[in-house]
């Protein structure tokens, strides 16, 4: 039911990153996964050029006037590539099969603003009628939620909101997403994929919008060395890359003008330490060990893209934190040299010397960046008595190690699905119970504190803006105050675009959906 590309075909191709650990929207985690899902699923909402919320699979919606019930209204005429009409059943069995715990989706805490969600997470509520997504009928969904959520519509545009295709997964259950079962309801289709080197999506024609989608075919090609698809890109091989070898930016800029899209936008890249394991359960040790990553020098002299220093867990500029000033630690007005002695002092006061050193592994998953970032880090801890082993592994399996608590410190990255604190804020919640184990999701180092647990679900069912936002606000300097995690800098985007492909905008979420994309013949 879709366009199969031909000589004539308008084809994008697009250097994605690492390889998909999968496309299934309940299972996927990273931005090369969602460049692949937004493409071929919708939800009741998308994102349009500028990544602002939108009507997706829903024409309309209402909102009841104390901001719980949210009613969309389905479009007409919208079926899954195979035929199959998309109903309203699909979204309440999409966001069942969300929260269920066998899923042990990672990313479902996304939308815990939905009604019962959390509760039907962590298996104490069992029956899945409580959950506050309902039917009205085949084309009406409604949402309850706990509390009015200032950002659900937003919320609603990541992949977690997504439908899936119900009388496909009752036929095969998790293998729907494999190339002879896969169906779509977005603008394509998934048509090949060859394992280690490229997804193939097609133009879907059962798509209700496919009169204005320009682009054909996209090849989103798995690629982490970033100076071979640097020269793959000038060779014309590439239309788009999503990632540059940090020291090319200049050359970039320079030699490719108006090819360069760097912009900020809401992420923050950071180390995660593991609490589970000694030492690294010690708030002064983990202290010790921010205060001597010379931030200042990261982004101009190791990447040389001009990152700025992060200190604080949500990155300036985000919604709903008015009022809240930027988070500063206790030791930001020292000299870096005044940081790097009194870290040293923490670390002897725990036995800690150049003689007899701590010794730990950095992880990080495999990109020329990340190992520059990994080896000046490495160095300026040796100043106060640590010694760090690097160990590189692919994007998949370096992610597996977090999740698994199978590391001490490990590189990690966030990007911000919805532009509200909440979003970074939730990232350092302690898990939750499923199936008898804990689910950390994406609290990779096992961060927990009562204190900020509580405000945190506080700011959950607050209606007062200013007073959520001081909630979220004092959670974050707890967080912080005890280096849950170390805030390393705040991303810039870094995609390169051939001046023949027009419709790529910066935006604060670095989300450019081919949809929006048009290539010049």
């Amino acid at each position: 039911m879709a366009m199969t590309g031909g000589a004539s075909a308008i084809t994008l191709n697009m250097m994605n990153g690492s390889e998909p650990g999968s496309i299934d929207p309940h299972k996927a985690s990273g931005d090369w996964e969602n460049r692949i899902i937004g493409d071929y699923i919708e939800g009741l909402m998308a994102e349009d050029a500028n990544a602002d919320a939108i009507p997706g699979q829903a024409e309309s919606y209402t909102v009841s006037d104390d901001g719980l019930v949210y009613t969309f209204k389905l479009r007409p005429g919208i079926v899954w590539s195979d035929g199959v009409p998309v109903t309203a059943g699909d979204f309440v069995f999409a966001f069942q099969r969300l929260f269920d715990p066998k899923t042990a989706s990672d990313y479902a805490y996304l939308q815990f603003p939905i009604l019962n969600g959390s509760e039907i997470s962590d298996g104490s509520i069992t029956d899945f009628s409580q959950l506050g997504v309902k039917a009205i009928d085949d084309t009406t969904v409604e949402i309850t939620l706990e509390g009015p959520t200032p950002y659900f519509l937003q919320a609603l545009t990541h992949y977690t909101a997504y439908p899936v295709p119900k009388h496909v997964i009752d036929k095969v259950g998790d293998g729907w997403t494999k190339v002879e079962n896969i169906v779509s309801n977005g603008p394509y289709t998934i048509k090949e994929w060859v394992p280690g080197s490229y997804i193939k999506s097609v133009k879907s024609d059962t798509y209700y919008d496919a009169a204005n989608v320009n682009i054909d075919e996209v090849n989103y090609f798995v690629q982490d060395d970033l100076a071979a698809a640097l020269a793959r890109y000038r060779a014309g091989e590439y239309d788009i890359l999503t990632d540059i070898p940090s020291d090319q930016a200049e050359w970039i800029k320079t030699n490719l003008p108006g090819q360069d899209f760097f912009a900020p936008f809401l992420g923050v890249y950071y180390y995660v330490i593991n609490q589970e394991k000694a030492p690294f359960d010690n708030a002064d040790l983990r202290k010790a060990l921010s205060m001597t990553i010379n931030r200042d020098v990261i982004g101009p002299d190791v990447l040389g893209t001009g990152e700025l220093p992060a200190y604080g867990w949500v990155p300036e500029g985000t919604a709903n934190y008015e009022g809240v000033d930027p988070y500063q630690p206790s030791w930001i007005g020292l000299s870096y040299e005044e940081r790097v002695a009194e870290a040293k002092g923490i670390m002897e006061g725990l036995g800690y010397t150049a003689a007899t050193p701590l010794t730990l592994q950095l992880k990080y998953n495999t990109n020329d960046n990340h190992q520059r970032v990994a080896v000046a880090i490495a160095s300026m801890w040796e100043q106060i008595g640590v010694k760090a082993e690097l160990f590189n592994s692919e994007t998949a399996v370096h992610y597996d190690s977090l999740r698994a608590g199978d590391f001490e410190v490990g590189r990690a990255g966030w990007l911000l699905d919805y532009s509200d604190p909440s979003n970074t804020l939730d990232l350092l919640t302690t898990g939750i119970m499923q199936d008898g184990a804990m689910n950390w999701g994406n609290n990779y180092g096992r961060y927990s504190n009562d204190e900020f647990d509580g405000l945190m679900k506080s700011a959950a069912s607050e209606n007062d803006l200013a007073a959520r936002a001081k909630m979220l606000g004092d959670a974050e300097k707890i967080a912080m105050d005890e280096t849950g995690a170390i805030p390393i800098y705040w991303y810039i985007a870094q995609n390169v675009v051939t001046p023949t492909i027009t419709g790529f905008q910066n935006n604060a979420k670095d989300i450019h959906r081919t949809r929006w994309l048009s290539k010049a013949e």
